[in-house]
């Protein structure tokens, strides 16, 4: 075991002294030292109540013999990150996470990992940490919140506090009501209702395999939640027994059954960055056509929250991932015999699910749409690639062109559309907000549903070099690579200019000549960059790679 290295021989006494200042006992030594990692904080809905889980997974892991020892990681809530300069940490701080946990595990010489996060960017920096340190590793996420409701209607925090802030702008609510959304919208601990980012990691780790089934959809504050974290405790403590470590789950097989999954489920754009960077810890090759070449095969089979009324709580209570899943591998598009924490085989797993409600998910003979909820495109504004929700555009969306309302920064965007100066056909531009040039690559919640609030959604495109909340719903692309400050050719648009989108044939464009783009690209200068200093964010400025490649840190050649 490692942790032999810090606890065994007449060497480590000094190391054992430290142990027993703490009140561990001789006899806890002896066994593996198991880290639980969490995530608990005061500032996230869905971390609030993450000491509870961390308890219970630490009986767990004593009762299959180990010894936990409990330390934290950081947490930023996106939605109170959002539309302020704020927004450019999030990303950023997958990276610093999945490094101050190497710091923890590699420093004290653990044996194994419980992780315990929950929401946007805290999932993905976790399962970084687990395939780039190979030690058995086991994620356990927080759960959905309930939903809200307002009026006898279904609410959350997307679809009904951010979207109505535009309707508000728009003099159709009262500030009265408004108020009354606010109160409601967001009714228990646990990650935001709907199928937004962390909702949907937390389901992409039970197809990866490295989170057990059920936890997708258990609902936070439900007893259930707190026998994952307790089973989870002990799964662990058989994977250290039998050296079970994160790349043996983590193939190219569970990643496929990932974006399945992902691609079926209609879920964030988000995940495309999070999996490829996780596919890049794990050393598991992974490229950004293979997200098109599934979703070409897997239909869309749930509308969840933005794109649909359902919430994680209907499909919970519809069966859950497990059920999502069933309906995959019969159809055989999943790997059924990918191997998980569980000890059996992704089939073994969900061999006894069962679709409780056809609404919810829908079967394969008749989704929603014949391909997956994610389109990948490309074109003379993205040699490197674009990402779409296109389970989330409404179909005289799809194809559509537009002139250029070009915007240097998010809030400069968001000032002209609650402004009223944004019109149907517009095709909104802003740029300089990816990795690097961000830095950060903030998400354009508060923009785009500013746009559908404003009754502009069917009638208005939204184009980034940014990213979006899993919570964006319309016709928003983001993730255009390479970015505008890397003078890619976003950075070469300006206003007026036609933006020809058709997702269905997978191309963005502008319409310009070659020689005009080229004329352009020879005259333009990048702008200085907006962090200098001593911070984090110019460090990680300087080390981003692009969108197109999830967006990782990179030491310079």
């Amino acid at each position: 075991m490692a942790s032999e290295q810090v606890t065994r021989g007449v060497t480590r006494a000094p190391h054992r002294s430290l142990f027993y200042a703490m009140g561990y006992t001789p006899e806890d030594l002896q066994k593996p030292l198991i880290g639980i990692v969490n995530a608990f904080n005061e500032i996230i809905p869905g971390h609030i109540h993450l000491r509870e889980l961390a308890q219970a997974a630490k009986l767990g892991v004593a009762a299959g013999g180990g010894t936990p020892v409990e330390f934290p990681v950081i947490g930023i809530c996106d939605g109170i990150a959002m539309n302020h300069d704020g927004m450019k940490y999030p990303l950023a701080s997958r990276e610093l996470i999945a490094d101050s946990i190497e710091t923890m595990v590699v420093a004290h010489k653990l044996d194994g990992l419980v992780l315990i996060g929950n929401c946007d960017k805290i999932v993905p920096g976790m399962l970084m940490a687990a395939a780039r340190l190979n030690i058995p590793s086991v994620y356990v996420g927080g759960g959905p919140m309930l939903t809200g409701t307002h009026r006898e209607r279904k609410v959350d925090l997307v679809r009904g506090v951010f979207e109505a802030v535009g309707t508000f702008a728009q003099g159709t609510i009262s500030e009265e009501e408004l108020t009354e959304m606010e109160l409601s919208a967001c009714p228990s601990c646990g990650s935001c209702a709907g199928l937004f980012t962390a909702n949907t990691m937390n389901c992409l780790a039970e197809a990866l395999g490295i989170g057990l089934p059920g936890n997708g959809t258990i609902p936070a504050p439900y007893g259930q939640r707190k026998a994952l974290a307790k089973l989870a405790g002990e799964r662990l403590m058989e994977m250290v027994r039998r050296n079970v470590r994160p790349r043996d789950i983590l193939t190219p097989a569970a990643f496929r059954n990932a974006i399945a999954l992902d691609m079926a489920i209609g879920g964030s754009t988000n995940t495309v960055l999070h999996l490829l960077a996780i596919a890049y810890e794990a050393e598991v090759p992974l490229a950004l056509e293979t997200f098109d070449e599934i979703s070409a095969r897997v239909p869309n089979i749930c509308k969840l929250s933005p794109a649909g009324e359902d919430r994680l709580f209907d499909l919970y209570q519809a069966g859950g991932i497990s059920a999502v899943l069933k309906q995959l591998g019969k159809a055989g598009l999943l790997a059924l015999d990918a191997p998980t924490a569980t000890g059996k085989t992704l089939g073994e797993n969900i061999s006894r699910a069962a679709v409780r409600d056809s609404r919810v998910i829908r079967p394969l003979t008749d989704p929603y749409a014949p391909e997956g909820g994610i389109a990948v495109l490309r074109g003379n504004l993205a040699p490197d690639g674009a990402v779409v929700k296109q389970s989330a555009v409404v179909p005289e969306m799809l194809v559509h062109t537009g002139p250029a309302r070009v915007f240097e920064s998010e809030e400069e965007a968001f000032n002209a559309i609650m402004d009223g100066k944004i019109r149907e056909k517009d095709v909104v531009v802003i740029r300089y907000e990816g990795p690097r040039g961000g830095p950060g690559m903030r998400e354009m919640l508060s923009p785009t549903s500013a746009i559908t609030g404003m009754g502009l959604g069917s009638k208005v495109a939204l184009i980034t070099d940014g990213r979006f909340s899993g919570g964006t719903r319309g016709a928003s692309i983001g993730h255009i690579s390479p970015e505008a400050s890397e003078g890619g050719p976003l950075a070469l648009v300006q206003e007026g200019d036609l933006i020809e989108i058709d997702i269905p044939r997978r191309q963005l464009n502008v319409k310009l000549s070659e020689e005009e783009l080229a004329a352009r690209r020879s005259a333009w200068q990048p702008p200085p960059p907006k962090v200098t200093g001593k911070s984090y964010l110019a460090r990680y400025a300087a080390l981003v790679t692009s969108a197109s490649t999830g967006a990782v840190m990179k030491a310079p050649e």
